[in-house]
């Protein structure tokens, strides 16, 4: 399979295209994927520009101590969504991106294998949305990088 930032450069290109037509910093905060989607968001054109960094909050403790999430499960929409506002304010962005969930092989949490929650909020306004993935972790993984960059490209002004 593919690097994340070769598989997904297309939409990369056009998240850094929006973000830039619209003056916009951009975040990640990740879980499951590990840095994946920051790896991906990163090979966008003039990355330095408009991507200030991104937050791999993998363990419990680094969600809640570092990004102030106080979602009772981090399995969550509530998990996502205090992700993605607390990377933006961390990193001083307009907009971040956000994903947790559980990648398998097991369930976890009370979700089952597969089960991704994403979020992004740009200047403030935040949407969520759950996915449900098949396929081993990695395959997870992948899915989830392409599902939360359609989701920040499409939160994104559209280029006029």
């Amino acid at each position: 399979m593919k690097d994340p930032a070769e598989k997904f450069m297309r939409i990369a290109e056009e998240v850094a295209d929006r973000a830039q037509a619209a003056g916009l910093t951009v975040v990640a905060a990740e879980s499951l994927t590990s840095g994946a989607l920051s790896n991906a968001l990163g090979a966008g054109h003039e990355a330095s520009d408009w991507f200030r960094g991104g937050i791999i909050a993998y363990a419990e403790g680094v969600k809640r101590e570092v990004l102030g999430v106080t979602a009772e499960s981090v399995a969550s929409a509530q998990c996502a969504r205090e992700l993605a506002t607390g990377a933006a304010l961390l990193l001083d962005a307009d907009a971040a991106i956000a994903v947790t969930g559980v990648g398998g092989p097991d369930p976890a949490d009370g979700e089952p294998a597969g089960s991704v929650f994403a979020a992004v909020a740009v200047r403030g306004e935040i949407h969520d949305v759950h996915f449900q993935f098949e396929g081993d972790p990695s395959e997870v993984v992948h899915q989830t990088v392409g599902a939360a960059l359609r989701l920040l490209r499409d939160a994104l002004p559209p280029i006029a």
